[in-house]
């Protein structure tokens, strides 16, 4: 099937629900797959074998990996409703908050 999409996430993540976000404002339909992360799928392990975890998304079949990574991939590849700003400037800064969100939301999630 062309353009196939699958997600593979976690209830509940922050980085998880972001990627699904982007995917819903594209319109791009998209399959979630649900992982346990205390039993990891033999798919999440074959399409992110270098980290062996979650976000992985499955664009016809060829696994892009990391959340910030995946955003990126799906503004550059459905161009409809751009997520990130066209301006170079403007387009650094929506990544440096996003990786201050990233390294915060990690950091406040170890308290809990």
């Amino acid at each position: 099937m062309a353009d196939e999409v699958k997600l593979f996430g976690t209830w509940g993540s922050p980085f998880s629900r972001r990627v699904e976000i982007a995917l819903k404002l594209k319109g791009v339909p998209y399959e979630l797959n649900e992982e346990d992360l205390s039993n990891k799928s033999p798919l999440l392990l074959k399409y992110n074998p270098v980290h062996k975890k979650i976000y992985v998304l499955l664009h016809d079949r060829k696994p892009i990996a990391a959340s910030l990574v995946i955003l990126e991939y799906i503004d550059e590849t459905w161009k409809a409703y751009p997520i990130l700003p066209q301006v170079p400037r403007e387009r650094a800064r929506a990544r440096f908050w996003a990786k201050f969100m990233d390294e915060n939301v990690i950091y406040m999630q170890s308290f809990f």
